[in-house]
């Protein structure tokens, strides 16, 4: 299934990448499968997705639930949690 992955803020700068579009396999179901799938390249990956990194996710360009079902064409985006003051 094809999907563009977007990327943003402290997530965007560990990874050097703004975007990509990708292929993922079929056992990858979920924007949470997602994230792990991504993490399973390691290095930057690893730790700019890491599972203790608080991170939020979009699907589509709404705020979802790491259980969210994807399908093929889909965006899914990560980005640190918005903070301000």
């Amino acid at each position: 299934m094809h999907i563009q992955l977007r990327f943003f803020a402290s997530v965007r700068e560990k990874l050097g990448s703004f975007s990509e579009q990708v292929d993922v396999p079929p056992e990858v179901q979920t924007v949470g499968d997602v994230r792990q799938w991504l993490i399973q390249r390691g290095d930057v990956w690893a730790e700019a997705l890491a599972p203790d990194r608080a991170l939020r996710m979009a699907y589509n360009q709404q705020m979802c639930a790491p259980d969210k079902h994807i399908s093929a064409g889909a965006e899914v985006a990560f980005f640190p949690p918005v903070t301000g003051g």
